[in-house]
């Protein structure tokens, strides 16, 4: 039981707010000392996992090109865009990234959308605008629940689209772990079987957002209350 002691360094770690790669890492070195490796062929086994997996990191040379289009106004250009449909509102525009995600993940196509490269740079700044547009300056709580929503959405798109592609990790485990179980299933039957289950969180979570139009509504409106009984009292 001694090499679960990593588990119990991430629990910790999230939980206390430290650094995740940091966590992480030291997670990693504690579970190889601890199952009896020394030092040198822990830091051995993390180097050689980086060279196998060193195309992974190629989409890191996307994160720069983001961030420039950001400091050149990404953000308040998409905004402006959406701000000028007067029949946007949030709940609109994610349910329509809703349906984008889940649908380019059931097809494979799970790196065109994420926090980083969509979510922070364009979903949450359109929700925000159609936000604006519909009832005016928003209160920062309002805010912030809006780009937790664009971000939750991404999350459950790609979560229940990706199963829909057969050649996805997910599917993969998924099979192996039912045939050391003694269940053979073939990765298509599992793709198909995906498919009811990401019409329903579709309707689910699409259900919300629009429904979260009303909650910004309402908390617009309490805020408003709220400002002008201020003086009063």
């Amino acid at each position: 039981m001694l090499p679960l002691v990593g588990i119990l360094i991430v629990i910790f770690g999230f939980a206390f707010r430290l650094n995740a790669l940091l966590v992480v890492t030291l997670a990693g070195i504690a579970t190889g000392l601890a199952s009896g490796q020394s030092l040198p062929a822990v830091v051995a086994a993390f180097g050689k996992a980086f060279v196998d997996s060193r195309y992974i990191a190629i989409v890191w040379l996307a994160l720069p090109v983001i961030g420039l289009a950001e400091r050149s106004g990404l953000k308040e250009r998409a905004r402006d865009v959406i701000s000028g449909i007067k029949a946007a509102t949030a709940g609109r525009v994610l349910l329509v990234y809703l349906a984008l995600r889940q649908a380019t993940s059931a097809l494979g196509l799970v790196s065109l959308g994420g926090h980083a490269q969509m979510v922070r740079p364009l979903v949450a700044p359109m929700a925000e605008g159609a936000a604006e547009n519909a009832h005016g300056d928003l209160p920062r709580a309002t805010r912030e629940r809006i780009k937790a929503m664009a971000a939750g959405v991404d999350n459950v798109g790609m979560f229940f689209g990706e199963d829909v592609f057969v050649a996805i990790g997910s599917i993969l485990l998924i099979r192996g772990f039912l045939e050391q179980n003694g269940i053979m299933v073939e990765p298509l039957q599992l793709a198909r079987w995906a498919i009811p289950t990401a019409i329903v969180a579709f309707v689910v979570h699409g259900s919300r957002v629009l429904w979260f139009d009303r909650r910004i509504a309402r908390e617009v409106a309490a805020e408003a209350d709220a400002s002008n009984g201020g003086p009063r009292a």
